[in-house]
């Protein structure tokens, strides 16, 4: 999808080798080398989890730019900070795999809006996020998830919840990102399974990559309906592309001051 020429400001924590594609910008921020992001933070409409213990600096990125509208909570899970990978949720629930302890689930609960509904699962395949891709209306699952667990993801997501694949991958939640508005999927995403794929969803959708090359693509960012933080190592046309396929140009929510920040494209080290 092209991206047209915008007024658009750009808040972008970036290498000085890319940084000058953006209008203004910061000091790096860097935590055990990593540029996937979207391993470690999960945000939604309603909330960012981001894990407990992790530099201020980083965390701060995600408070700056979200605390005005959402909670950016700290948390672990079963004494791990990959929380991207381990959690899925929407602006209705989180669900949380096997190996929450009964502490971080409190936590959870007591840190995030009333009307999330935070749940534990006794799946198999622990791995949520890996295993889960979703908006506020509609989830892809891995076909191997069980029964139990699909109705359980309809019930607390309030979402449709269809069995799929990306690009012949069961991993949908690792290869694909999507929100209300957008989503990126696997490059080798045939034609037609992109076509299936957006009306499943109801979203355009564009094959992609993040990170330079990288085709784990929720691995690399983590999105919702007005913001977008990417891996350090997203080029300047990874951007373009996550910008426009996200409409992002299309602003956040009035109390953020949508007329002066009409787009927001993070880029950062965690």
């Amino acid at each position: 999808m092209a991206s047209r020429k915008s007024p658009v400001v750009r808040f972008c924590v970036l290498p000085l080798s890319i940084r000058s594609v953006c209008e203004s910008g910061g000091a790096g921020l860097k935590f055990e080398s990593s540029c996937e992001i979207g391993v470690f933070a999960r945000l939604t409409n309603a909330y960012c989890i981001v894990p407990a213990g992790c530099a201020d600096s980083f965390v701060s990125v995600f408070e700056t730019e979200l605390a005005d509208v959402v909670p950016v909570v700290k948390a672990s899970i079963g004494g791990t900070r990959i929380l991207g990978r381990l959690c899925v949720g929407n602006k209705n629930g989180l669900l949380l795999p096997n190996t929450t302890t009964d502490q971080e689930l409190q936590h959870l609960k007591d840190s995030l809006p009333d009307q999330v509904v935070v749940r534990r699962v006794d799946e198999r395949l622990s791995a949520l996020g890996n295993c889960i891709a979703c908006n506020d209306h509609v989830a892809l699952t891995n076909p191997d998830l069980n029964k139990e667990t699909e109705e359980i993801i309809s019930d607390v997501l309030g979402v449709e919840v269809f069995r799929q694949t990306i690009a012949g991958n069961i991993l949908v939640g690792s290869f694909c990102a999507f929100s209300n508005k957008g989503g990126l999927v696997h490059p080798r995403t045939s034609v037609e399974d992109l076509e299936e794929l957006s009306t499943l969803l109801q979203v355009p959708l564009v094959a992609g990559t993040v990170n330079r090359g990288s085709d784990v693509i929720a691995a690399g960012i983590a999105v919702n309906d007005w913001a977008a933080f990417c891996g350090s190592d997203t080029t300047a046309t990874e951007l373009s592309v996550v910008e426009s396929v996200f409409r992002l140009r299309d602003g956040r929510p009035g109390a953020l001051g949508a007329d002066v920040r009409k787009s927001l494209v993070e880029s950062c080290f965690l």
